[in-house]
């Protein structure tokens, strides 16, 4: 693999790895997974949270590689899924920044159902606190990128990394939430949520552009100024 081959590789793993660690945000899932795993021995809690993040990289991974196939099937060119990827992700970092959100209505109703099942794990802890539909959009929208086996296998890369930092971050959640403190996690969610904001636009600018400057619309453009 030559230089420039290396740099992209690398570039995909940090590039994934920065757009999704924002939208799933494991550090405001971190009191959520406390209340819904209250009561549970830490054998317990750390074995739902095991099988959570795998469950999330499956999740991730199976929109990446099917994500073409859904594409097609559905009609969907490239710039319309960044351009749609991009108002999703924008929406969702806006209420991160703006505070818009209610979060305490959506912890209890995550609570509430967790507490009536004894398996957390896939739902509601990997779908959709950690695997929702904006990490899904982006991670679809990266195949767009992908133009060889070492392009998704650096965004799996990337995934797996997203995980394992949630892993962590989420089975130390009680010595973090204890650190930081409410001020703190508001303080982080809207730093994560400017951070969206960007990405969103990034993905917004580049649909645009795509269709900008897109063969068939120069060649018609042309066409009628003759």
């Amino acid at each position: 693999m030559h230089a420039t081959g290396v740099f992209h590789f690398w570039a995909l793993i940090l590039g994934t790895f920065i757009s999704l660690l924002p939208i799933i945000n494991p550090l405001a899932v971190s009191s959520t997974f406390l209340a819904i795993t209250e009561g549970d021995t830490e054998a317990h809690r750390l074995e739902q949270l095991r099988r959570a993040c795998i469950f999330m990289i499956a999740i991730l991974v199976v929109s990446l590689l099917f994500g073409t196939f859904i594409m097609r099937a559905f009609g969907i060119s490239i710039p319309g899924l960044r351009i749609a990827g991009g108002m999703l992700v924008v929406g969702i970092g806006w209420e991160m920044l703006m505070g818009k959100s209610e979060p305490g209505k959506s912890t209890e109703v995550a609570q509430e159902a967790a507490r009536a099942k004894r398996d957390i794990s896939f739902s509601p802890l990997a779908m959709p606190m950690l695997s929702g539909p904006g990490s899904i959009a982006v991670t679809i929208g990266f195949t767009s990128l992908a133009t060889s086996y070492l392009d998704y296998c650096a965004i799996i890369l990337g995934i797996f990394a997203v995980s394992i930092v949630s892993y962590f971050t989420l089975r130390l959640s009680s010595n973090v939430v204890r650190v930081i403190g409410t001020n703190g996690m508001t303080a982080l969610t809207k730093i994560m949520g400017f951070l969206l904001v960007c990405v969103g636009i990034q993905f917004f600018v580049n649909g645009v552009l795509g269709i900008a400057t897109e063969p068939t619309l120069i060649q018609a453009i042309k066409s009628a100024l003759k």
